[in-house]
C-alpha cells in the first residue's frame, strides 16, 4: 500500500507566554524587512556545551528513523521525543489529536510524547518544527507563520533558553517546475519569505528561529553526484529516496541513505560540529540495521553538509565553527 505522506519557567513567565500565544493570532504584521531579518542572524549561536534533548514535531519527512540516526551520531546523552502525523501542519499539531491524520499509527513508538505536554515541560534544549508540503498550500490555507510563531512562543514560555528551529524539507521529485529548481527558489520565497520573516515579525516569539537547511544540503549532494561526482551507491537523486512496495519510485520519502543525510544536517546545525568522520552504519528506530551508505557516499555527504551548514547564516552555526 502506498505510504501516505507523514508528512521550566516560573508561573509568571508561563502566564506571559500564554498571553503571547493568543496575542499572536490578533496581529498580522508585515514580514520583517530584509535588513532587520538579517540582523537577527548576524551573530551565530554559541555551541551547545553538552548533549542535547531535542523535540521533533512534524510528519513523515521527520519520521522515526532520522531522529534515531541523529541520536546515534550525537554525543552520548542526546535524547529525543517526537509527535508525527500524516501530512500534518503546524496548525493541526496544536489542536486535538483526533484531528491529526495517522496520529495513533505514526506515534506508536517509545519516543512519542504529545506535543503540548512536551513543549510545556520546558525539558528540551531544542525544538525542531517543520511544516507540511506542498509549502504553498500550507501558506495559503494553514497560516504557517502564525503557527510557527505560536509554537516558538509556547516553547519559550516554558524554557526561555530553548533553541527553536525550522526544518526546511523538499517537494516531490516529479514536481512540474523541477525538483532542483523548487529547492533553489522555495527557500527564499516560501520558507524564509513566507514563513520565517512573517513569524518573526509577530510579538511574543521570544527570539530567533534558526534554520535546518536539509533541502539545500540534499540539492548540493544531488548536483555534485549528478554533475560528475558520483560515488558507489550514490549517483542520482533517486538514490536518496525510497521505493514503494510495488517497486515504484517513492517521489518524496527518503530511504535510509536519505535519512542519514538529513540526520547529518540536523547534527551539524544542532551541535555546531562538522559531521566529517562520523559513523555511517547505523540502526533504524526499531533496532534493525539501516541500509548504510558506502564509505565514499558517507564521506561526500558529510563534507557537503558541513559546507552548506556553516555558510548558511540562518543556521546559527557560523563559518568558523569546528
Amino acid at each position: 500500500m502506498r505510504r501516505r505522506i507523514v508528512l521550566g519557567g516560573t508561573i509568571a513567565a508561563v502566564a506571559a507566554g500564554v498571553a503571547g500565544w493568543f496575542g499572536l493570532r490578533r496581529l498580522r504584521p508585515a514580514p520583517l524587512p530584509p535588513a532587520a531579518f538579517a540582523a537577527i542572524y548576524a551573530d551565530p549561536l554559541p555551541p551547545p556545551d553538552g548533549p542535547m534533548r531535542v523535540y521533533h514535531l512534524g510528519h513523515s519527512l521527520v519520521g522515526r528513523d532520522m531522529p534515531a540516526m541523529l541520536e546515534q551520531l550525537a554525543p552520548p546523552g542526546h535524547g529525543h521525543h517526537s509527535q508525527l502525523g500524516w501530512g500534518a501542519t503546524l496548525k493541526a499539531h496544536w489542536g486535538p489529536a483526533a484531528d491529526i491524520g495517522g496520529y495513533d499509527r505514526e506515534n506508536a513508538h517509545p519516543r512519542f510524547r504529545p506535543a503540548p505536554e512536551a513543549t510545556d515541560s520546558g525539558a528540551y534544549d531544542a525544538v525542531v518544527l517543520t511544516e507540511m508540503v506542498e509549502i504553498r498550500d500550507a501558506l495559503r490555507y494553514f497560516d504557517s507563520p502564525l503557527w510557527l510563531a505560536r509554537w516558538a512562543a509556547r516553547a519559550r514560555a516554558a524554557n526561555p533558553a530553548v533553541r527553536v528551529y525550522l526544518y526546511e524539507t523538499w517537494h516531490r521529485l516529479d514536481d512540474p517546475e523541477g525538483w532542483l529548481d523548487r529547492l533553489d527558489t522555495d527557500l527564499d520565497r516560501h520558507w524564509i519569505g513566507g514563513v520565517l520573516r512573517p513569524a518573526l515579525a509577530r510579538q511574543g516569539v521570544g527570539g530567533p528561529i534558526h534554520l535546518i537547511p536539509a533541502g539545500q544540503a540534499m540539492a548540493r549532494v544531488v548536483r555534485t553526484v549528478e554533475g560528475g561526482g558520483a560515488v558507489p551507491g550514490l549517483a542520482r537523486r533517486e538514490d536518496l529516496f525510497a521505493r514503494e512496495e510495488s517497486g515504484a519510485q517513492d517521489m518524496i520519502h527518503f530511504n535510509d541513505q536519505g535519512a542519514y543525510l538529513v540526520a547529518l544536517v540536523h547534527y551539524a546545525v544542532l551541535y555546531h560540529r562538522s559531521p566529517e568522520g562520523l559513523p555511517h552504519a547505523l540502526l533504524r528506530a526499531d533496532g534493525t540495521p539501516a541500509d548504510a551508505p558506502s564509505p565514499e557516499a558517507a564521506a561526500l555527504m558529510q563534507r557537503l553538509v558541513w559546507d552548506v551548514v556553516r555558510t548558511t547564516p540562518l543556521t546559527g552555526v557560523g563559518d568558523m565553527a569546528a
